[in-house]
């Protein structure tokens, strides 16, 4: 697992990430929290409850809004203890990747963490159905980003691979520019994959 970290902060340090102004969005963070695991090292990915009003029982990362006060670590911090039970403090973050406008009309900043420990999830039922530790040995699946073309016309529609599944935009656009940045070192932009239309609800 060191050598894991000392390559994605190496990676962090020869990366330039975009930021995006507000222009009238609000903005949001996600964590892609990396952690130890039997299967390997493992990022925690969800799905939301099936009562929620937007985008239920879809993959998601946990995050949401960025309240007063609060920058990207701060918001993804807070939203894994709210949806996962689990506490960071702000030295595990590792590095901030490019900032994605979503159809929904946010910005949202992905913030990658570090735990040397093994982490126990309890999500909590008001806002995750389900969540894992998926291995990030699937994010290399061959097949993936699997491109389809986007209904509404535009960029491509890029899915990756998680759990035997396949995750849309925007949680697939953050987890490939982590697996090329962060684990690969390559160069990587997410302004120009294309996003469901149904994310907009």
């Amino acid at each position: 697992m060191q050598d894991l970290r000392a390559r994605i902060e190496a990676n962090f340090a020869g990366f330039s990430r975009i930021a995006l102004p507000d222009e009238g969005r609000r903005r949001a963070a996600v964590a892609i929290v990396l952690s130890p695991t039997d299967d390997g090292p493992a990022f925690f990915l969800t799905r939301r409850a099936q009562h929620l009003r937007r985008n239920a029982g879809n993959y998601a990362l946990p995050g949401g809004h960025t309240e007063p006060g609060e920058d990207a670590v701060d918001t993804a911090r807070r939203e894994t203890a709210e949806e996962l039970g689990v506490s960071l403090p702000r030295a595990a973050a590792l590095g901030l990747l490019d900032d994605l406008a979503t159809l929904g009309g946010h910005v949202v900043t992905p913030v990658v963490f570090w735990s040397a420990e093994p982490l126990v999830l309890a999500p909590n039922p008001d806002e995750v159905w389900l969540a894992w530790a998926v291995p990030i040995a699937d994010l290399d699946h061959p097949e993936a980003p699997r491109a389809e073309a986007n209904p509404a016309g535009g960029p491509a529609i890029l899915r990756m691979h998680a759990r035997g599944d396949w995750v849309n935009p925007p949680t697939a656009a953050f987890l490939l520019q982590f697996r090329e940045v962060c684990l690969h070192g390559r160069e990587c932009r997410t302004d120009g994959i294309g996003q469901p239309s149904w994310t907009a609800r």
